[in-house]
């Protein structure tokens, strides 16, 4: 590997893990106090989107292995949307 593409390959982490850092910044300004259902799935969905993404790009998640983590990420959130509007 070149010097160019682990320069390229360390800021693609870092931005990656600044947009991480960002999200969960939001949440915890945003959110309402305490921890509901609601808040905890919220915060396990920002944690995995951002664990997978991390574990992605270094090289340690393969790419179908994060294609069925976001899957599920997915049917999670729909879950949770659909059962905050029947409560």
């Amino acid at each position: 590997m070149n010097d160019m593409a682990i320069s390229h390959h360390g800021c693609v982490l870092l931005v990656v893990t600044a947009l991480s850092a960002i999200a969960l910044c939001g949440f915890f300004i945003t959110k309402t106090s305490g921890f509901g259902r609601y808040n905890t799935s919220v915060l396990v969905v920002i944690l995995a989107i951002s664990f997978g993404c991390i574990a992605l790009i270094s090289g340690f998640l393969p790419g179908q292995a994060f294609s069925g983590l976001l899957m599920a990420v997915v049917g999670f959130a729909g879950g949770m949307v659909v059962g905050k509007e029947q409560s």
